[in-house]
């Protein structure tokens, strides 16, 4: 068996196309251009890559994308000024702290004082409580472009056994929240699995699909695959001089039914649904302006 190579980049350009024209409509109505401002904190290289390609990303379907870049030496104090001030802007919709943020700063408190409903990253305790609740403002990017790429490919889900392995707050916790709820692409039964977990390989190849979301150069062998699984592969690793997934690629895809590739499977779809919420951000604050003025 030779698996179905999922395509995140081509699925990730044709929903920002129906993003762009959702955007071109907003704008039309409204006269209001959703804007997004990132916030990078040192000179990490990777997280000056995504910076630029969230903002291509904006400046090519419409929304208005800015860069606020503070040294390395910025105190905690000052950076929480800076996102208070981007609280109360009103011609700021989305707030993106980008991560990992100097030693010498808590993520934690940063991320707690970005208006919850600018938090286009889904990060703070408020969008993950209503995530929990199944009724959120936003969806966290990265296991929202997973869901995606499980929906846009016909990947049945519902009643369907999910293997998470990973239980980190941005991608494990909050996609086995997500696939178990009611809705679209959901109604699953998940296992969420971590460095804890007895009998790894076995609960993995029990999954029909499998999320490897655990941070570790191909940690996920054929062994731990289930022939015919849906295998997805969110980590993306540097590995002499070369990026890997999660997956071991070359021999799981030849026992799955379907995989996704890294590069160009879940990360064009990670900034794809960032533009989504930035959106939806921008479609809030218009409606509770309305709504303020009629009361």
């Amino acid at each position: 068996m030779s698996a179905k190579i999922i395509d995140g980049k081509a699925i990730a350009e044709k929903l920002r196309q129906q993003i762009a024209v959702d955007v071109a409509a907003f704008r039309e109505r409204t006269g209001i251009v959703p804007h997004l401002v990132a916030v990078l904190v040192g000179d990490d290289p990777a997280s000056a890559v995504y910076v630029r390609n969230k903002h291509s990303a904006c400046e090519k379907n419409g929304l208005r994308s800015t860069l606020h870049k503070l040294p390395a030496t910025t105190s905690q104090e000052e950076l929480l000024a800076v996102v208070r001030q981007l609280n109360d802007d009103r011609d700021v919709h989305g707030i993106l702290v980008q991560l990992p943020l100097p030693k010498h700063i808590r993520a934690d408190v940063i991320l707690d004082a970005v208006n919850p409903r600018k938090d286009v990253d889904c990060f703070h305790p408020i969008n993950v409580g209503l995530l929990s609740q199944g009724r959120p403002w936003f969806l966290p990017c990265t296991p929202h472009g997973v869901q995606q790429l499980l929906i846009e490919t016909g990947v049945p889900v519902a009643g369907a056994h999910v293997v998470v392995i990973g239980r980190s707050d941005i991608v494990g916790k909050p996609l086995a929240l997500m696939l178990m709820q009611k809705g679209p692409g959901a109604n699953a039964t998940v296992t969420v699995c971590h460095s804890q977990t007895r009998n790894l390989v076995e609960i993995a190849r029990s999954a029909d699909i499998l999320v490897a979301a655990i941070g570790q150069a191909e940690f996920v062998t054929p062994e731990m695959v289930k022939p015919g699984a849906v295998v997805i592969d969110v980590g993306i690793n540097r590995v002499a001089g070369k990026l890997v997934g999660d997956v071991a690629f070359a021999g799981v895809s030849e026992i799955a039914s379907a995989i996704t590739p890294v590069p160009g499977g879940v990360g064009p779809m990670t900034i794809t649904m960032l533009l989504k919420n930035t959106l939806t951000a921008a479609e809030l604050a218009t409606e509770g302006r309305r709504m303020k003025a009629e009361g």
